[in-house]
């Protein structure tokens, strides 16, 4: 399995941890604790993966972690 970078941060708009994936456009999930919310997006990056590969859309390879400190 490919590793793609995770942001984590705190929404007080959801009052919960957000876990984002910045490679794969709309991947994210949420749970009441970090931990809960990478374990949840983990789920959600080999769904999003699935569902790409099933409508034969390309599956981006991971930017590297320097990148990331451009977009937070």
């Amino acid at each position: 399995m490919i590793s793609y970078p995770i942001i984590v941060f705190w929404s007080d708009e959801d009052n919960a941890y957000i876990a984002v994936v910045p490679d794969l456009s709309g991947c994210s999930a949420g749970g009441e604790t970090e931990a809960q919310a990478i374990e949840e997006v983990h789920i959600a990056i080999e769904l999003w993966l699935e569902a790409a590969t099933a409508i034969g859309n390309p599956i981006p390879q991971p930017r590297h972690p320097k990148f990331l400190k451009e977009i937070v």
